[in-house]
Order: C-alpha cells, then sequence, then structure tokens
C-alpha cells in the first residue's frame, strides 16, 4: 500500500519531512537496484568491467549511509517521550 499523506502538506511538521525522507530514500534504493542490476547483467553478456565492483560498493554504502541518516532524523513519538506505552 502506498504512503498517503493526509492533510495539508506543511514542510515544517516534522512528520511529513520524516516521510519525505523515507520516499527520498526509496527511489534511491530503487534506483541503485534497477541500475546497478542492469549494469552486472550488461557486464554478463559482454567483456569484464573492472571497476564495476566499486561503483556497487560505493554507491551501496552511500545507500546505506542515506539509511542510516533518515532513520537518525526520525522523529520521535510523544507518547515515548513522556514515557507512556
Amino acid at each position: 500500500m502506498p504512503i498517503r499523506w493526509y492533510g495539508p502538506a506543511d514542510p515544517a511538521d516534522p512528520t511529513y519531512r520524516h516521510y519525505e525522507r523515507v520516499v527520498n530514500l526509496c527511489l534511491h534504493g530503487g534506483l541503485f537496484a534497477a541500475l546497478n542490476t542492469g549494469l552486472w547483467f550488461v557486464q554478463g553478456l559482454r567483456h569484464p568491467w573492472v571497476h564495476l565492483s566499486w561503483l556497487s560498493l560505493t554507491w551501496g554504502a552511500g545507500w546505506l549511509l542515506h539509511l542510516i541518516i533518515v532513520l537518525r532524523l526520525r522523529p520521535r513519538s510523544q507518547t515515548l517521550d513522556q514515557g507512556e506505552v
């Protein structure tokens, strides 16, 4: 089910900014998966490209860094801040 935002889009709202970061992370991951898979497929059909593994590792590390940033910047729930569960 796709992410939906109900209500006005307010860039000052921390939850809205978090969802925006999550959507950007998903786009980054999808682009990484599509291009990386395509490059490895083409390499399997043609001559080997010696730098492809470095490109994949670097881009994958960049995606993991992006994931860590999104997780670190997520807004804290008010119920957890008040000690209620």
